[in-house]
């Protein structure tokens, strides 16, 4: 059995830990913050004792997954290591850094993996001397609870790395999708509409932040409502992610960030965990009712599916990943209700064509111009499934 390095103790990389020793493996998990690596373990304690509570494990075998996870501060404890997964800040030089540390350290035939959700894989690989052996491996908070795990190769990594890295994770009853290295990969990017489009019918005062989540979960069926989810993520780190992926694709405005946003970032107006977002999460909290209008709630469900399958085609047709990935990686990554290409075929993508250029006729933005594979679908009558 492989052993695992997971580098940093927060709730990413704790979640990755558990979920590697509860496979078996024996894992060691690094942070420079003796405090983080206590805090890690007494929340791993405490999530598999209330996992043997509800009858999920024995107590037994909560006992055993957490002895299997050995916790250190000290970077030459990983030289028997198999893999290596990254999960700190996102900051390009600091991952470069550490990954250098590591090559003077581990066998050579060790991978080393990074679980960035924005930054270049090919550029934290180009820090190593063997960046053959480096890859991207993206997990989902919390890693425990969501199935997917993207898998990104960089320009460098050779095929057997990417093969052996993908064994390991589907070993560990994970669903793995292959992406390009490209800023996003694939749920960061295909999902940006779901935030962006939402702000965006929300600055132009068509309707109040109530109203668009209700129209996108009754009428849409998602789980939750994009000011809700950005409530939940934290408007700090939501508006990081689109700000990042914006500038990542050289400022396509299809990406651009929104003021209303950035102004609740500002002001500490995180969401849930600042007890005020879109929503006051307090006590006595008198949050607006939407407006059940039910032709309202559909322009706006329309909206912003459209504009949601117009990016889930665009990563196809710049060969991103595969179509059953890219749905896969919707479903499963951020729990939509069914993949957005196959949901393309349902709507009609001559509908969908027909609504990108409305809207584009209506703004002249190139936010809203519609992916050429959409045009070539209507013009040759094709689906995607």
């Amino acid at each position: 059995m492989k052993v695992i390095g997971i580098i940093g103790a927060g709730s990413m990389g704790s979640g990755i830990a558990q979920v590697a020793a509860t496979a078996g493996h024996k894992v060691i998990l690094l942070d420079s913050s003796k405090p983080m690596l206590e805090k890690a373990k007494q929340s791993l304690k405490k999530i598999l004792d209330r996992l043997a509570e509800k009858g999920k494990l024995t107590k037994t075998e909560a006992g055993t997954i957490l002895d299997r996870i050995q916790f250190t501060d000290t970077l030459q404890e990983f030289d028997s290591c198999d893999l290596i997964i990254e999960a700190i800040i996102e900051d390009l030089n600091i991952k470069k850094q550490i990954f250098r540390e590591l090559e003077s350290i581990v066998d050579k035939k060790c991978i080393l993996a990074t679980n960035t959700s924005s930054l270049s894989v090919s550029a934290i690989a180009s820090a190593c001397d063997n960046p053959q052996r480096v890859l991207g491996i993206h997990f989902f908070n919390p890693a425990p609870l969501m199935p997917l795990v993207e898998i990104i190769p960089a320009i460098q990594t050779d095929e057997a790395v990417l093969k052996e890295a993908k064994k390991t994770i589907d070993s560990w009853g994970k669903i793995t999708v292959l992406t390009k290295d490209t800023p996003g990969f694939i749920v960061n990017r295909v999902a940006r509409p779901f935030y962006g489009e939402a702000l965006r019918i929300l600055e132009e005062g068509i309707a109040d932040v109530a109203t668009i989540d209700w129209a996108m979960t009754e009428i849409g069926g998602f789980r939750m409502g994009p000011f809700t989810l950005m409530d939940f993520i934290g408007n700090d780190i939501n508006y990081t992610v689109t700000e990042t992926v914006f500038k990542s694709f050289f400022y396509d405005p299809r990406y651009k960030p929104a003021f209303t946003q950035k102004r609740l970032a500002e002001a500490g107006y995180l969401g849930r965990k600042s007890g005020k977002g879109y929503y006051d999460y307090s006590e006595n909290a008198n949050n607006p009712e939407p407006n059940f209008d039910k032709a309202l709630g559909t322009k706006i469900f329309n909206r912003i599916l459209v504009m949601l399958i117009n990016e889930a085609a665009d990563a196809l047709f710049w060969n991103i990943a595969s179509k059953e990935d890219i749905d896969l990686a919707m479903t499963k990554g951020v729990n939509y209700p069914a993949g957005l290409l196959r949901w393309a075929d349902e709507f009609g993508i001559d509908n969908c064509v027909k609504q990108m250029d409305q809207l584009y006729d209506e703004y002249l933005e190139d936010r809203y111009r519609c992916s050429p594979l959409l045009r070539r679908m209507v013009r040759d009558k094709k689906a995607f499934y």
